[in-house]
């Protein structure tokens, strides 16, 4: 009985995600990603206004998002009214409960056509369309996201173009050297000050990254824990043009990012999330000092990482071509 009761519950799954909109199953997905970035614990309640809020989004897509992780037994309908958390997804089950929409997977394919030089810095949503095989709405859509993450924009008349990224070893270099004075100097502000309970969450991420480090994390995910690790320590400066300047490198560097994650040195994510987390306790000890220091060093030896990568790559090429 029991086994037919499982069954059951996976078809009954099955068909929630099927009926899911879009817009429903992204918003899914994002739900998840912070219950795992968040460490959110079974019989925690989840606020329907509170991840409207959050998300931009009205109550209505949110409600048919919480009620597809209900049928996922992700959640469970609270007595009344809400809902709380049930389980915690761990690992990689995320992509096997709740499948890619349309657009993501148009998304991602952009991401990585144009991140490996497959696509040019002009493109036009007619070329879009059958190349990828989606609707214009869907290509529409994909693009402005694109543009609203500072990664495309629209040019006058027709067509879009894709913004100047860090695509030359030279722009790479300045980029870091940028921010090792910016970043740190955030650091060093007067109003400098640290939401305690964004740390303990940022812990909780790192540390289930780390757990998965050898072949279990993806580009998206370590982008998106990176990046917020870091904008975290902008924001805590409280001065909106620190946190203004790294978010625009962030963008820059998600092209390259894309790129280059998978030729990254093996163990290089788990040395980074070991690095950042030495940093979260400098900073829960109060010692500023020290983590700008460990900031420092950990932006410097990113750089090196990335020279002595292009290193290798322009030797193999070399070699190639004689």
């Amino acid at each position: 009985m029991r086994g037919q009761d499982s069954v059951e519950q996976s078809v009954s799954a099955a068909e929630a995600a099927e009926r899911a909109s879009p817009l429903q199953l992204e918003l899914a997905r994002q739900i998840v990603e912070r219950m795992r970035d968040e460490g959110w614990v079974p019989g925690m309640r989840v606020s329907e206004q509170a991840l409207a809020r959050t998300l931009g989004v009205s109550r209505s897509p949110i409600r048919g998002a919480l009620d597809l992780l209900v049928a996922q037994q992700v959640l469970e309908a609270a007595s009344g009214r809400g809902f709380v958390v049930l389980r915690r997804p761990e690992g990689n089950e995320i992509a096997g409960l709740i499948p890619r929409s349309e657009g993501e997977e148009v998304y991602a394919a952009i991401m990585t056509d144009r991140a490996n030089g497959r696509l040019p810095q002009e493109v036009s949503e007619a070329e879009l369309i059958p190349r990828y095989g989606a609707s214009r709405g869907v290509v529409r859509k994909v693009l402005m996201r694109f543009a609203a993450e500072g990664l495309v924009q629209r040019q006058r008349g027709h067509g879009w173009r894709f913004v100047d990224s860090l695509e030359t070893d030279e722009a790479v270099n300045e980029s870091y050297q940028f921010r090792m004075v910016v970043e740190c100097a955030a650091l060093r502000q007067p109003g400098f000050r640290v939401d305690r309970d964004r740390l303990q969450q940022l812990r909780r991420a790192h540390e289930d990254i780390m757990a998965r480090a050898a072949g279990g994390v993806g580009t998206d995910e370590w982008f998106r824990v990176n990046t917020a690790f870091h904008e975290m320590l902008a924001a805590s400066s409280g001065n909106r043009f620190f946190l203004q300047a790294v978010r625009q490198q962030n963008a820059l560097r998600r092209m390259q990012e894309y790129a280059d994650f998978v030729q990254l040195p093996q163990g290089r994510v788990e040395q980074s999330c070991r690095e950042h987390l030495a940093i979260l306790d400098a900073l829960e000890a109060g010692d500023i000092e020290w983590a700008a220091a460990l900031l420092h060093r950990h932006l410097a030896l990113a750089a090196g990482t990335y020279a002595g990568e292009a290193a290798a790559d322009g030797k193999q090429r070399a070699e190639l071509s004689a």
